[in-house]
This record gives C-alpha cells, sequence and structure tokens, in this order.
C-alpha cells in the first residue's frame, strides 16, 4: 500500500518544496500555478485515477462470466495512466488488479512476460496482450457490453 503512494507524496513534497521560496520571495501567485501543477502530478500518479480493484483471481472468475477485459495495472505506470485516459468512462467497465496489491496478479503478469510485471497487460478471453493499444481495449470493452 505504501509503494502505491510513494510518488504522489514525493510529488506533493517536492510541490512543496519548490513552491515555498516562491511564496516567501513574494510571489504567490507562482507558489499557486506550482504546487497545483505538482498536486495534478499527484493525482494523476495517485491509484485514486483508477476504477476500484479487485483482486485477479475474482476478477478471473468473473470475466469468465460476462466476457469483461481484465486490465493489470499498477500506480505510478505512465502507460497504465495513458491507457486509462484514453478509456474514459469506458474504463469502468474493465476489471483494474492492482498488481501492487494483489500478490496474484503480479503473478498471472509474469507468467504472460517473461517473468516480468511488465503493465497495463489486458487480458480477453483469456489472451493477454501486453500495453495493448487504448483503441483495441475499446473495441474490446464495446464487445463484451
Amino acid at each position: 500500500m505504501t509503494r502505491a503512494w510513494l510518488l504522489p507524496m514525493l510529488f506533493v513534497l517536492g510541490g512543496s518544496a519548490v513552491a515555498a521560496p516562491q511564496l516567501l520571495d513574494g510571489s504567490p501567485g507562482t507558489a499557486a500555478a506550482l504546487l497545483l501543477a505538482f498536486l495534478a502530478l499527484a493525482g494523476v500518479n495517485s491509484p485514486l485515477v483508477f476504477p476500484r480493484s479487485i483482486g485477479a483471481r475474482e476478477a478471473q472468475r468473473r470475466s469468465a462470466v460476462d466476457g469483461r477485459p481484465i486490465v493489470f495495472w499498477r500506480p505510478g505506470c505512465t502507460y497504465c495512466i495513458r491507457l486509462r485516459v484514453r478509456l474514459g468512462r469506458g474504463a469502468r467497465q474493465a476489471y483494474w488488479v492492482n498488481i501492487w496489491r494483489d500478490p496474484a496478479g503480479a503473478t498471472a503478469v509474469r507468467a504472460v512476460n517473461d517473468g516480468n510485471e511488465t503493465v497495463p497487460t489486458v487480458v480477453v478471453a483469456g489472451r493477454p496482450r501486453t500495453n495493448p493499444d487504448p483503441g483495441w481495449v475499446r473495441e474490446q470493452l464495446s464487445r463484451s457490453a
């Protein structure tokens, strides 16, 4: 859990360290803009931007019933953020598994990526794809709906 929040916490602390001297120099507008930029980076890299994660076994069980894609991800992953943003509201239709919270999810990702925890890994109908095109994932979501 702490590992998932490490990068967002570093952005908040870094933003505070960068904004404080600006504030002390009499530039509250610049300080506020810098702090807001760092807070935005912290928010985007936090687990809060992603749909609620479930365990890999539960996701596999549910996906077997309704055919929805399973997205294995981790906080701070640029490609996971890109996928999440490009899917928009449709992202909530997939099952999201945070591999840092779920050891079974991390094991599943390593099994299909030559021992590496490469994310996002999307599984549709038992077939994995590593870092797939968001358009392809959107197409898979529309098929399962």
